[in-house]
């Protein structure tokens, strides 16, 4: 893996990006973080704002049925043009019914009042805890306290939505375009209760590049689809998932749609989310390694083999010891094809071929020693190759360790 922010070997660095310093904020953003008491200690309300009247947005919600009352709040709101966003940790305000309602609608409107805007132009947010009350009084004094401490980093803003995080995630970028130099920014959290539709997690994104609503919702799914919505760390589908991607135009390079600006923007945004996507797996709560699978074959069976194998207890363990224990690939694979379908598969560990037409390919000592190293290290690539032909799906996924079960098993307690 390389030093930086592109740290995975799945993730490359387009040659039109280069790093910036990663709590720097793209022109026209401000964001603050405090501690307003919703956890014990540290920071827990954070705050992000667009200068610019003409910002437009886009968003992406999780698709669990189950959703909180910042989700129910922010869908309502005008999700083309927001102007701010107000994200708290400690307490996912989901459960509370119509309280935890009230509680999210004051959030958008204390938001909005204090900086002279529309509630809908607001975004809400909430983390933590399922099923106890987010303490109003103290989030909308969090508020308050937040826009006397707006500037232009987003440290703070990137701390204070953190949960079980072992660190923030966060990263800059400066992005050269045909038309001009933009920046593009993102402060993301997610560590557990991640899977396909994303994660416990939320993603804001940041650029000053002047992006009309619909490429910039475009951009937004695409990058999304290839990146929160491919990893999975325990295989459950969280009630609070939110990404909100805000463009303020400050830099006044116009992003064409269809144009070579648009997909060179979307090269950058794609590199960043994934890289964001990777880190949440890899912080998965105890890991030590992450897989990436790639299923190829009909493009009816790709997506749920792939989601079998990287959803499987028996396969993040074996991934967690280091145990080449491929037999556990091809349970996954086979109970997630239609009843009775013949299993023909072939499948490579480290592009060393271990199964054949579905059957074990015998290893010698000296191969079987050296695939044993390779399933070691801290990136592991796993390639099934099924019948039938144009389908690809690749899932990144955490192992599955001691930690992870003795920290769940405590989490409110």
């Amino acid at each position: 893996m390389s030093e930086g922010f592109f740290r995975s070997r799945w993730t490359e660095r387009p040659k039109h990006v280069s790093e910036a310093e990663p709590a720097s904020l793209p022109q026209g953003f401000r964001a603050a973080g405090v501690a307003a008491g919703i956890k014990p200690e540290g920071l827990d309300l954070g705050l992000l704002v667009s200068e610019e009247p003409d910002t437009t947005s886009a968003a992406r919600f999780t698709t669990n049925a189950r959703v909180g009352a910042p989700v129910m709040v922010s869908r309502q709101a005008d999700l083309r043009g927001l102007r701010a966003v107000v994200a708290n940790s400690g307490c996912s305000n989901v459960g509370d019914g119509r309280r935890g309602l009230e509680t999210a609608t004051a959030m958008q409107a204390r938001t909005a009042e204090r900086l002279g805007l529309e509630p809908a132009q607001v975004g809400v947010a909430s983390t933590g805890i399922i099923g106890q009350e987010l303490p109003r009084d103290a989030v909308l004094s969090g508020i308050d306290a937040a826009m006397g401490e707006l500037g232009e980093r987003a440290e703070e803003l990137s701390e204070a939505i953190l949960t079980t995080d072992a660190a923030p995630k966060r990263a800059c970028l400066d992005v050269k375009l045909p038309a001009g130099l933009v920046r593009l920014a993102a402060q993301a959290k997610g560590v557990a209760m991640i899977s396909p539709r994303f994660a416990t997690m939320f993603c804001f994104v940041e650029t000053d590049a002047l992006v009309d609503p619909d490429t910039l919702d475009l951009l937004t799914g695409v990058c999304v689809k290839r990146s929160f919505d491919r990893i999975s760390v325990d295989g459950q589908l969280s009630t609070s998932d939110t990404v909100f991607a805000l463009a303020s135009g400050r830099s006044g390079v116009t992003v064409q749609p269809q144009s070579e600006d648009e997909l060179r923007l979307g090269e950058a945004m794609d590199a960043l989310l994934r890289q964001l996507a990777l880190d949440m797996v890899a912080d998965g709560e105890g890991c030590e390694r992450v897989g990436r699978i790639v299923v190829r074959g009909g493009m009816e069976i790709v997506e749920p083999v792939a989601r079998s194998v990287a959803n499987s207890p028996l396969v993040k363990t074996a991934l967690h010891g280091g145990d080449p224990n491929f037999g556990r690939i091809l349970q996954a694979a086979g109970a997630a094809m239609p009843p009775g379908s013949h299993f023909v598969a072939d499948l490579e560990i480290e592009g060393r071929q271990v199964v054949s037409a579905g059957d074990a390919v015998d290893l010698d000592d000296a191969e079987q020693s050296d695939l044993e190293a390779v399933v070691r290290r801290s990136e592991v690539d796993f390639a099934l190759t099924l019948p039938g032909e144009g389908g690809e799906a690749e899932i990144f996924f955490s192992d599955l360790s001691e930690a992870y079960v003795s920290f769940n098993s405590k989490y409110t307690s």
